[in-house]
């Protein structure tokens, strides 16, 4: 083989191992649509953070904060101060979100109660089974195992 048909070969490698010196200094190489999953995952950290700083804040229907909430005005907060703006109901979410298995839920994806087809409460998911949620009068913010099966979960895009 000549050193010209070697080349290509050696390009080649060199791109990988250039790659590869990078990932392995700690250094990050833009890849085409793994950016906005880690975008997503920057502002579903966020969203959490802003849910679980209002713990102990009262219930109140219709309220999106910043001291009352209702389940679907915590998730609509707490995504506003991280940058993402959401529809009012918990229904609207649902909508606006893409629809994940439990298997892939995350830490900041929204998850959704539901009976049938009827999206009736929300809540940002906290990992272990718990949520951060506003549950409903009398109540207040805090952190709770999910308490049921029918459940659907949600990213925000």
């Amino acid at each position: 083989m000549t050193a010209l048909n070697r080349v290509p070969s050696l390009m080649a490698r060199a791109g990988t191992a250039s790659a590869l010196t990078i990932a392995a200094v700690g250094g990050s190489i833009v890849v085409p649509g793994l950016a906005s999953d880690a975008e997503a995952a920057t502002t579903a950290t966020k969203a959490l953070q802003v849910a679980a700083s209002k713990k102990g804040s009262p219930y109140k229907y219709g309220a999106v904060g910043p001291k009352r909430f209702d389940c679907s005005g915590l998730t609509l907060y707490s995504y506003k101060k991280a940058g993402k703006t959401l529809p009012r109901t918990a229904a609207q979410q649902y909508n606006k979100t893409r629809h994940i298995s439990s298997g892939n839920r995350k830490a900041g994806d929204l998850v959704f109660f539901h009976s049938g087809s009827n999206v009736y409460h929300v809540g940002i998911y906290a990992g272990k089974g718990k949520i951060w949620h506003s549950p409903k009068t009398g109540e207040v913010v805090k952190l709770q195992k999910i308490w049921t099966k029918s459940v659907w979960y949600g990213r925000v895009k």
